[in-house]
């Protein structure tokens, strides 16, 4: 049963119109859904838009942020839960273990290292949870590309195409992790 969504996204504000409107909506589907955010805490970029759609829509916001960047006040303080940690590695394992499903929202190089490393996870089975990429834009699009010559080439399975999904809006991602069954055993990766 989905209870928190991980969604990654960017911490920047100089993002075009498009994406804080897909933020604002992911961030409001959650909360009228009744699933709980699990994110990185920021209070700036789409992270922030996020959260505060959340908390406008009446939904919990689980925050967790390395020290460093909450002593550089980026944290969203309204937060319901702001857990704070002493490394990334400690702030991406609390995120993941908190969450039931993974959102990628647009993003710099933490969204995608995020992302990929639960993805990875889900590979070597370490969970069986849903990860949905938001594809606003087309943004992602080049990367999945990436992907199918990476399958092409053998360097991962045909079969790891179901691993994660690639939605195109907000309402996409959440009716992915509503109706997500996990799969039956997949093939080792090697």
């Amino acid at each position: 049963m989905i209870k928190n969504v991980c969604v990654y996204a960017a911490s920047s504000d100089a993002v075009a119109t498009e994406y804080i409107e897909a933020a604002e909506s992911l961030g409001s589907l959650l909360a009228e859904r009744g699933y709980g955010l699990v994110y990185g805490a920021g209070n700036l970029g789409l992270m922030g838009v996020l959260a505060k759609a959340v908390h406008e829509g009446g939904g919990h916001v689980i925050g967790v942020i390395p020290d460093r960047l909450r002593d550089l006040e980026l944290a969203y303080e309204a937060a319901d839960e702001l857990i704070v940690t002493e490394s990334m590695s400690e702030r991406k394992a609390i995120m993941a273990s908190r969450a039931d499903a993974f959102v990628a929202m647009p993003g710099g190089f933490g969204t995608l290292e995020e992302i990929l490393e639960v993805l990875v996870l889900k590979q070597l089975w370490y969970h069986q949870k849903p990860i949905a990429f938001l594809n606003t834009n087309s943004i992602y699009s080049r990367l999945i590309g990436f992907f199918e010559s990476l399958m092409a080439q053998q360097f991962i399975k045909d079969s790891h195409r179901t691993l994660y999904e690639v939605c195109e809006t907000p309402a996409e991602a959440v009716m992915y992790i509503e109706s997500y069954k996990p799969s039956v055993p997949h093939q080792k990766w090697f």
